[in-house]
């Protein structure tokens, strides 16, 4: 999915990264998520959380993660991203 611009209402694919394994069964989030193990480049172990949703349901994971008591590493919308390189090229 790409999308030409970035707005509250419309869904995205984000990823969030927290320090920890957490598998999918831990989160306990009844929307559709992929859950990604890998080391951090520092070597701490961290999960990737990916999701598509609009800018309320990324609300809500996060919101969810901070009650879990999980600092966030990094929130990256990745539809942007490419929306923004596909609008650079001539």
């Amino acid at each position: 999915m790409s999308i030409n611009k970035l707005s509250l209402d419309q869904p995205a694919y984000y990823e969030i990264t927290v320090p920890g394994k957490l598998d999918r069964e831990s989160l306990d989030w009844d929307g559709g998520l992929e859950v990604i193990k890998k080391p951090h480049q520092t070597g701490v172990p961290t999960t990737t959380i990916a999701i598509t949703a609009d800018q309320a349901g990324v609300q809500g994971l996060l919101r969810y993660l901070y009650s879990l008591g999980l600092p966030l590493i990094s929130v990256v919308c990745q539809d942007a991203l490419k929306s923004d390189l596909d609008q650079e090229k001539p």
